[in-house]
């Protein structure tokens, strides 16, 4: 079969719910939708156990109460106060709310737990978790050893395996399927297989997208190779705006020069920082509780101890994580993980020798903007007036890192990231179960009344072949990429270089156009899927960069050289960028929460 036959060729299949992506959040959602009755496919361009879930290392929070008093309330306040006050107070509330249940459920799903003495879950201190709204340290962060993720994604694959969810692994969701006409309703999605090449379209009443981060964006950081922005990418395709891409967290403590990371459960087990002096530095930056601020805090400590000459080694470019005062026993079985990495990348003990650590890009706090019920909402009039007021866009579901429910704000609480993805996994599914009893009869939307046509015009692009003399490769493009968000769009901001970040990404935006394919083969085509990838990727480098320039401020994990405080009078709002002509618009904070007074936003101390 020819290449553009191929493209010109599919099969087809029907399903209530099609859900993109097969990391914590997307096999959540899957396993209680296939328990309530409905015919469910997960799509995952690797191997389910392969998802980036699987590298969460220090835990999920709730407050169980289990190693001291703990309270829901004290874990809302401490993420709102976490996310610099950007975090929708309604979202954040239930997320706290629910998390106590939630754990138990995975918990008798089969999930592995470390235990205290008493035999209840062990849980841990983790950065900007507290007692009494502030008061003293919690320990809230649940965990097995420092292997949490790989904990939960593995007994939720197991689950679903029982449950018959249907599983379309190695396979490459290329567009959002829509019915044709000006209103946005989300009927399925166009897939490859990655083996082969072929085209299928899945069509769906409904339609979730779970695929993760994009933190591939900047050359140094924690993610998995796959973390490429996919779902991203399809919205802003489909015309869906991305909320608040201004705020990346860069995790304090990566593998130094490499990015790998190194939990926060080393600080939470009494890990210290110390720069090239041997000094516990946090004291001058969180002086009541040092090493556990918040990682927006403790990775601008790094940063600036670096700058100003304290770094360690022969570049004077990172400092050390010193966990040798800590027994051994503590390292060996709570942290073996964080061990192994250490001596399989550095060749340090971390038993004999502290760890050289430096930020590195972890993860993203905008998204997809949602409700709390993990539906797809955009502004009713987006560049009117009245930007509170939203709708729902039909048949369109987000949960996890690609979405933005906005319960982490301008920063993440370390923990956090874990419980998001099966709250709001959960509360997606129940969501769509309702829908589903409300109307259960087949989607009305067919290939004539669709985009589907245009969908396989535009995939064309790739089976064109390239000029064998030119220069221009997916590599080449990614890695300028990678360099111009790492150097411009960092830790630290101002205004000159992001202006640059711009309009270098629009330069490579016009070279991307350009490019074609070396590789036309139909088996096992990387070149081909690693294009596809780097498109998702420019669509969230240029929303973040546009997003960031346009943000007079610093708050949370974006912080400005030149506007270096917070300005709740002008900025407390969410960011949203419309890809089609780069513009943005802005929405209120929700800073409502139900059942709990409203926290007002004040200086934030550690």
């Amino acid at each position: 079969m020819s290449a553009l036959s191929q493209a010109l060729t599919y099969q087809t299949f029907h399903f209530d719910v099609v859900i993109i992506g097969a990391g914590g959040a997307g096999l959540r959602a899957a396993l209680a939708l296939r328990q309530q009755g409905h015919k469910v496919a997960v799509v995952s361009k690797v191997f389910p156990t392969r998802s980036h879930t699987v590298s969460a290392q220090g835990g999920i929070n709730a407050a169980l109460g289990n190693a001291g008093d703990d309270q829901w309330q004290w874990h809302l306040y401490d993420t709102i106060k976490g996310s610099d006050y950007l975090g929708d107070q309604d979202a954040i509330e239930v997320m706290c709310q629910d998390a106590p249940k939630i754990v138990r459920e995975l918990e008798h799903m089969g999930v592995p737990f470390s235990r205290q003495e008493d035999g209840k879950i062990y849980q841990r201190a983790f950065g900007g978790q507290s007692q009494h709204y502030g008061k003293s340290q919690a320990k809230r962060t649940c965990a097995a050893a420092d292997r949490t993720g790989h904990a939960i994604l593995h007994a939720l694959y197991q689950q679903n395996l029982h449950a018959g969810t249907e599983i379309f692994s190695e396979y490459f969701a290329l567009d959002l399927l829509r019915q044709n006409g000006s209103d946005l309703l989300i009927c399925g999605v166009l897939v490859q297989n990655l083996q082969t090449s072929e085209l299928s379209v899945l069509w769906a009443k409904h339609t979730l997208l779970a695929t993760g981060g994009a933190g591939q964006i900047f050359r140094t950081n924690s993610n998995a190779s796959i973390n490429t922005g996919d779902g991203l990418g399809m919205a802003q395709r489909a015309g869906i705006p991305l909320q608040d891409m201004e705020f990346w967290q860069f995790h304090p403590t990566g593998v130094a020069g490499k990015g790998m990371l190194i939990s926060e459960a080393t600080r939470g087990e009494g890990g210290i920082l110390r720069n090239a002096n041997g000094e516990a530095f946090m004291g001058r930056y969180a002086p009541k509780v040092k090493e556990l601020a918040s990682r927006d805090v403790v990775t601008r400590a790094i940063a600036l101890e670096v700058e100003q000459g304290r770094g360690c080694g022969p570049a004077q470019d990172h400092v050390l994580l010193d966990l040798t005062h800590l027994p051994h026993d503590v390292i060996e079985n709570r942290l073996p993980g964080i061990r192994e990495i250490s001596r399989t990348f550095l060749g340090i003990d971390p038993l004999e020798a502290p760890i050289p650590i430096f930020p590195t890009c972890h993860y993203m706090m905008g998204g997809i903007p949602t409700n709390l019920e993990g539906q797809v909402i955009l502004p009713k009039q987006p560049m009117g007036a009245n930007h509170s007021e939203q709708i729902a866009v039909p048949g369109l579901f987000a949960i996890g890192e690609c979405a933005c429910v906005s319960v982490h704000g301008a920063n993440r609480l370390g923990g956090n990231s874990l419980l998001d993805i099966v709250v709001f996994g959960r509360r997606a599914a129940n969501a769509i179960h309702q829908a589903l009893l409300m109307a259960p009869h087949e989607l009305a939307v067919t290939e004539d009344t669709s985009n589907i046509s245009a969908l396989l015009q535009r995939y064309q692009r790739w089976l064109e072949p390239a000029n064998p003399e030119t220069e221009l490769t997916v590599f080449s493009l990614k890695t300028e990429l990678q360099k111009i968000m790492e150097r411009h769009c960092g830790v630290f901001r101002d205004q000159a270089h992001m202006q640059q970040a711009v309009n270098q990404l629009e330069h490579l935006e016009h070279q991307f156009a350009a490019l074609r394919l070396h590789d036309q083969s139909a088996l096992f085509n990387f070149e081909r899927s690693s294009a596809l990838e780097l498109e998702n990727l420019l669509a969230v480098a240029k929303a973040t960069a546009y997003s960031a320039l346009a943000r007079q401020e610093s708050r949370g994990a974006h912080s400005r050289v030149d506007f270096s405080e917070r300005d709740d009078q002008n900025w407390l709002k969410h960011t949203l960028f419309y890809a089609e002509k780069a513009q943005l618009t802005y929405k209120p904070v929700n800073l409502t929460p139900k059942h709990h007074a409203p926290f007002v936003p004040e200086k934030r101390v550690y």
